[in-house]
């Protein structure tokens, strides 16, 4: 099925008024969970961050970016980006390095089960937009893989160093320059990013 641009975004909101207010609010319960679920990072004043505040930056990081790549849909960026860890309602946080296939696994099978409970136009639309995300073939997934990794670096850049597990210094160096591959801006970015971790490295 060809999604046209913006056609996510549209249908995302035409849902909101044609769902009933119960199966939105359901939908809201669940995704609440992800303020409470930790991720491995920390803040800039050493507080564990939520799954959900990562979700929100990545988003915010995709919006800023419109000027950057005008012939992707943004929007639809945004969209997956706001949806990408919904499966951690289920199963919480993993870190990459700790993450097995087997985990994935049991991750990609629950929240299948929730998105088939879900009203029918929302279903598709999440279903469409996780199997586009999955594959990772159009510039939009790619996109919002990219900023995915980037932002989880940024954030250790942002934290104290301190709460760094060891394997993470090499990490810093090296994770995400596949996923920025693809974009010479995304190239530029990753090597700021790289600045401010050799930075950091070498002050502590």
């Amino acid at each position: 099925m060809e999604i046209t641009k913006n056609a996510v975004f549209v249908n995302i909101l035409e849902r909101g008024i044609k769902m009933k207010a119960r199966e939105y609010l359901d939908i809201l319960h669940v995704a609440e969970r992800l303020k409470d679920t930790t991720r491995h990072c920390t803040t800039s004043k050493g507080r564990v961050e939520s799954v959900a505040e990562h979700s929100w930056r990545i988003s915010l990081m995709a919006m800023l970016l419109r000027e950057e790549f005008p012939k992707l849909d943004i929007d639809k960026v945004i969209c997956m980006c706001i949806i990408h860890d919904l499966g951690e309602c289920f199963t919480g946080d993993i870190p990459v390095f700790n993450k097995t296939e087997k985990d994935r696994e049991v991750e990609d099978k629950l929240l299948a089960d929730w998105v088939n409970t879900l009203p029918e136009k929302t279903k598709k639309s999440f279903s469409a937009l996780f199997a586009e995300m999955e594959a990772l073939e159009t510039k939009e997934a790619k996109l919002y893989k990219a900023l995915d990794k980037l932002e989880a670096l940024i954030q250790h850049n942002e934290a104290p160093i301190s709460t760094w597990a060891e394997n993470e210094y090499e990490l810093q160096k090296t994770y995400a320059h596949d996923a920025v591959a693809f974009s010479e801006w995304l190239k530029e970015l990753r090597a700021e990013v790289l600045k401010d971790s050799l930075d950091k490295i070498a002050a502590e």
